[in-house]
């Protein structure tokens, strides 16, 4: 065999090794399954999952039914279930109920990250925790709701509010096509109480900003101690989508909360 051909090969199985090393590190990764909350939609985890993709971590932006608190858990853990190896659960806003109620059986979950998020307890709605302490502001933005076949209602904020209610540090034209695209979410899901939430027995972290206008900063500060969260971050003056406008921030808690529960 000439020396070059040796070469040939042996940077060839050494090129091999590295990538099957490679392959084998990501799959070691946990999958982070981002939940997004009312008036938003799976693009708003855009900035997040992008980075985490960067990173080697398989990402699933789930698209929310909001239908339901007990509907949106069940499609969530179904999803969960599904996927293979550890999953980090993360939510923003009303996701977070939905995250705290989709575990059930699924042991594969090992951290919750609630990201401007309600974390209810047990008989909790995510209305009467929205108003428990002053500072929303989200009720005066609604738009008259759409009434459904049902009885229920579907809810949105009116357009030409969006941007400084639910969206204040983020760009304004991508303010004004949030807010063209949101979704909405039902009556019922947001008066319907929670279950046993996961974060009694999974560990879990929180960030959220300090100006945000549908979640008073207190409330969420409240929720997350109560959780016992193992690190709570407060982003000054980020509005409500801080996923959106802090996507590095968001993502750099989320790889803590995949490193401290994985090792």
């Amino acid at each position: 065999m000439t020396k070059f051909k040796f070469r040939h090969i042996a940077a060839a199985i050494v090129t091999t090794a590295l990538t099957l090393s490679s392959a084998a590190f990501a799959a070691e990764k946990p999958t982070v399954v981002l939940v997004h909350g009312a008036f938003a939609e799976s693009s708003s985890w855009n900035g997040v999952a992008a980075n985490l993709q960067q990173q080697g971590y398989p990402v699933v932006a789930v698209a929310n039914p909001l239908r339901s608190l007990t509907a949106d858990a069940d499609y969530v853990a179904s999803l969960v279930k599904q996927t293979s190896g550890p999953v980090v659960l993360v939510g923003h806003s009303y996701g977070g109920a939905v995250i705290s109620n989709a575990v059930q059986d699924n042991t594969n979950v090992t951290a919750l990250v609630y990201v401007a998020a309600f974390a209810p307890e047990q008989g909790e709605t995510v209305l009467e925790l929205s108003g428990r302490y002053p500072g929303s502001t989200l009720g005066s933005t609604l738009a008259a709701p759409v009434i459904l076949k049902d009885g229920n209602k579907d809810l949105y904020i009116q357009q030409d509010k969006f941007g400084e209610q639910f969206a204040a540090d983020v760009p304004a034209a991508d303010a004004v096509l949030m807010a063209a695209t949101q979704r909405p979410i039902t009556e019922l899901a947001l008066t319907e109480p929670a279950g046993q939430p996961a974060w009694h027995t999974v560990p879990s972290w929180a960030i959220y900003g300090t100006a945000d206008k549908n979640i008073p900063a207190v409330a969420m500060k409240f929720m997350a101690q109560r959780a016992k969260a193992k690190k709570i971050v407060e982003v000054p003056d980020a509005s409500h989508v801080v996923m959106t406008s802090h996507p590095d921030k968001v993502a750099a808690l989320i790889v803590e909360a995949a490193t401290a529960t994985t090792k």
